[in-house]
């Protein structure tokens, strides 16, 4: 999916809308209890985001995500480092409302979506660990087109990254595409003892999500037209 591609589904609402609202988690690491309760709270959303981490340690994605089939509006998701991205994209690949970002960009209702899965930097050493360096997600963001929604598995060095022993944990590459592109909104998880923490880098809220899920508004991407029109 490139950036200018735009998907119009069922659930798109009238022009009289201006508000978008979205439903995002992350690190449900194959708890079916918190799932159905995303899936409760899913026809409060217009689209569902999930940060990564469907699967624990490389396992279980083959019969976890079909659970999701159950979501009607659009659903986006990124890869986390205990998810292979082939495989995440072959159990959705039935579910049409779905789209797994890698790297990549998606257009919905006006907004533009862009997703970078898996650990980074790079920390842990066991074969099922999915993670990119710097260097390399550094080069992938470089396509996150400005004012979009930024979906990342991993946080932004220094915001919503921290362990239990305060380390910060969290990338410098995602940091500085915050930076540069200033997201409408930052969406992550990846450190579980970060799950809740918030922050803003230059004018974008940053949000380490956890698997409970929340609901953030924005206001529709084509509000001001269509307040002329």
């Amino acid at each position: 999916m490139t950036a200018d591609t735009d998907i119009h589904t069922p659930h798109q609402h009238p022009k009289t809308r201006h508000v978008l609202n979205i439903l995002a988690f992350s690190d449900l690491h194959l708890n079916h209890k918190a799932a159905e309760n995303l899936i409760s709270q899913a026809p409060k959303a217009d689209i569902v985001i999930g940060a990564g981490d469907f699967g624990q340690k490389g396992t279980g994605l083959a019969r976890f995500m079909p659970v999701f089939a159950a979501l009607t509006c659009p659903f986006i998701i990124v890869a986390g480092n205990h998810d292979d991205l082939d495989e995440l994209k072959q159990h959705c690949a039935g579910q049409t409302n779905t789209q797994v970002l890698h790297g990549d960009c998606i257009t919905l209702y006006g907004q533009a979506f862009f997703g970078l899965g898996y650990e980074c930097p790079p920390s842990n050493t066991e074969g099922w660990n999915r993670a990119l360096d710097e260097d390399t997600a550094d080069l992938m963001l470089s396509s996150c087109p400005e004012n979009a929604v930024l979906i990342t598995h991993a946080p932004p060095h220094g915001i919503a990254d921290q362990q239990a022993n305060g380390f910060h944990a969290g990338s410098h590459a995602i940091y500085a595409a915050i930076m540069k592109k200033q997201p409408r909104l930052h969406l992550c998880g990846h450190i579980h003892a970060a799950w809740g923490q918030t922050g803003v880098i230059g004018t974008t809220p940053v949000h380490n999500l956890g698997p409970a899920g929340k609901i953030f508004t924005l206001p529709w991407p084509d509000s001001r037209q269509n307040e002329q029109t």
